[in-house]
């Protein structure tokens, strides 16, 4: 999507920004930092290994591991009848990349 400037208006792409922000959301959450830390540390669970885990319903570990999944930060692998979840360690560095971008000190001449 290519945007040709109008003499003097102000350009914000609202839809990626709306996007990006759901994605930044979805790691701004204690129980969801928790989740990606416990991925981290066993490499690959299941809904049900994690929620006994973090002493969570099963229901709240789902939603919010579907979160993470929408924003890309994990990925699935069916095994049988178990479905595991892991990192999408890509996706977390694109979000550091994206965070340190933000953060830089603004150049100005």
């Amino acid at each position: 999507m290519e945007i040709t400037p109008l003499p003097n208006e102000l350009q914000i792409e609202f839809f990626y920004l709306r996007k990006a922000s759901l994605i930044y959301r979805a790691v701004n959450n204690k129980v969801r930092l928790q989740i990606l830390q416990h991925l981290h540390e066993q490499s690959k669970m299941t809904v049900t290994s994690l929620y006994v885990k973090l002493r969570l319903d099963q229901s709240a570990t789902s939603q919010h591991l579907g979160v993470l999944r929408k924003a890309g930060f994990v990925s699935t692998e069916r095994d049988g009848k178990c479905i595991y979840y892991s990192i999408n360690y890509d996706r977390i560095g694109d979000l550091n990349k994206s965070a340190e971008a933000l953060l830089k000190p603004e150049v100005t001449v």
